[in-house]
């Protein structure tokens, strides 16, 4: 089967001229004539983008998703490439019901008319993985039932081996190869495609969103109901909502769409830097408006937070959470860090941020590296900010930073996708929405957080659980780093051991009891 598929894709590949990618190479370039002679008959008159999305939509959609995820990756491949590899779409026809059916009954172990009172067998919506159908519980819940594509997983790991034999070639092939670290790429393309093959992983992802913005107004989350989920199978609230993308009909159903732009860069921030977990597949086919007049369908009882009940503002609807970003503390900082710079033209601390972060040679000179940013990011300053693409200064960079060895780092790869994603889909609500002038005070507020007195006190609050149990302890622990056996002999050096260890000990016993009394102080203010 495998051998077929490779076939299969060489096939696809010649079709649509792509060995011009591999063909330019000068290890292999003598081989160039050779193919244009046999396939002269071919009318390549495209652009090579263009033939490369069409290529990947004809190879189906694991292709076309490693697509989608190859065009954030401006910083590996062109960005005329990159641009047409954005307008891929992941249109699949969907599954015969009596499978999605099939697929329930087996995982119920039961007949579908004993789980669900009502079941839609015509899906609502259908993607490479996985296809949606609703349905009523038999309390009367409005439910939507994400059922998993039978067979879909050995066409993911045939395709997956094949793209890393693709990767392996790119590396030796390519100068830039191993610094782009394509393996890598690959690597986590391949981890998401398994997170999204497990239904019950997606389920806990869109839990732990709806935790996260229980107190929020801003987003709506459906809640899961756990009993009716399983590896194959996700159940959760059906969501009503106007598609973000039909601006006509947000406005006919007065909706304030300058401030819906300005709302969902706020959640996005909040996502990254408040809990370092963000949607990460945040396309328009993902996200719904629910105007403040309109009801839930399943309206929960008051008082269980704000993702409860009706509000009367706008809400964006969240929908597939297969795909999840994290951030670690470092990489928040980091961020924060770079944001900051570029709102305020400090191009040194742009450089210093990445030397800082690990992310070049430690023997990097930061007035090279600085000039570099400051090529990049000063002749976009001269524009008004509104018109800045954030995202776009992003990748630029990104570019620029190779002379420098930059290691880029897999873990952004998914948050240089959402961030374009959001800045594309703020600017289609409103052209005038200026990212920097709505992101700029969140940041400044978080970073005063992270770094001002507010920070000192929350991390006193951490600590003290942990210094509580320290203390008490902290006798016995002296009393037996200090009887440890000296196998020198000498009961002088034995007594001058003993005698500055105990200083030692009488030092940390006072920084210990200053900092418990820090913490208590710290307490007494919250």
């Amino acid at each position: 089967m495998k051998l077929l598929r490779l076939v299969r894709i060489l096939t696809v590949g010649l079709r649509f001229g792509l060995e011009e990618f591999f063909l330019g190479h000068e290890r292999v370039r003598p081989l160039r004539w050779l193919v244009r002679a046999t396939l002269f008959w071919r009318p390549l008159t495209e652009p090579r983008g263009v033939r490369l999305r069409r290529a990947l939509e004809a190879l189906g959609p694991i292709f076309v998703k490693f697509g989608q995820m190859l065009s954030t990756r401006r910083d590996l491949v062109p960005l005329d490439i990159a641009d047409e590899l954005a307008q891929l779409q992941d249109r699949v026809p969907p599954f015969p019901s009596s499978q999605a059916i099939a697929t329930l009954e087996a995982a119920y172990k039961k007949p579908l008319t004993e789980v669900f009172a009502e079941f839609d067998a015509t899906p609502v919506a259908s993607a490479s993985v996985a296809q949606v159908h609703f349905a009523r519980l038999h309390d009367g819940t409005a439910v939507a039932v994400k059922v998993l594509r039978p067979g879909i997983a050995p066409v993911i790991a045939h395709d997956v081996s094949l793209l890393y034999a693709a990767a392996g070639m790119i590396e030796k092939l390519f100068a830039d190869g191993r610094r782009l670290r394509p393996r890598e790429v690959v690597a986590e393309f391949e981890k998401h495609l398994e997170d999204e093959l497990d239904l019950m992983r997606e389920a806990a992802n869109c839990s732990q969103l709806r935790r996260n913005f229980r107190d929020s107004p801003l987003l709506l989350v459906p809640e899961v109901y756990w009993d009716y989920c399983g590896h194959d199978v996700m159940v959760m609230d059906r969501m009503d909502g106007i598609p973000v993308s039909q601006v006509d009909r947000l406005r006919e159903s007065g909706v304030d769409i300058p401030k819906l732009a300005a709302t969902g860069v706020e959640i996005f921030f909040t996502q990254v830097f408040r809990d370092g977990f963000f949607h990460a597949d945040m396309h328009p086919g993902n996200i719904l408006v629910r105007p403040g007049n309109r009801p839930l369908p399943n309206p929960p009882p008051k008082g269980e937070g704000a993702n409860a009940g009706p509000k009367p503002i706008d809400q964006y609807i969240a929908l597939d959470f297969g795909i999840m970003g994290t951030l670690t503390e470092v990489d928040k900082q980091y961020l924060a860090r770079n944001f900051l710079a570029f709102f305020r033209r400090d191009y040194k601390g742009v450089a210093l941020a990445h030397l800082e972060s690990g992310w070049v040679p430690a023997d990097t000179r930061i007035d090279e590296l600085e000039a570099a940013v400051r090529a990049v990011c000063e002749p976009v300053f001269d524009r008004p900010l509104k018109d800045i693409s954030f995202g776009r200064v992003l990748l630029q960079l990104f570019q620029a930073s190779r002379r420098f060895n930059v290691e880029i780092q897999p873990q952004l790869v998914l948050l240089q996708k959402t961030l374009l994603n959001i800045e594309g889909l703020g600017r289609q609500l409103d052209p005038d929405l200026d990212l920097w002038k709505t992101a700029k005070p969140f940041l400044e507020r978080w970073m005063n957080e992270q770094m001002g007195w507010r920070a000192l006190v929350k991390h006193l609050q951490t600590e003290a659980p942990k210094w509580a149990v320290l203390l008490p302890q902290l006798p016995r622990l002296t009393h037996a780093y200090l009887s440890r056996d000296d196998k020198r002999g000498a009961l002088e050096a034995r007594l001058e051991q003993i005698a500055a260890k105990q200083v030692h000990a009488t030092w940390l016993l006072a920084v210990t009891a200053g900092l418990a009394a820090l913490a208590l102080v710290a307490a007494l203010l919250r």
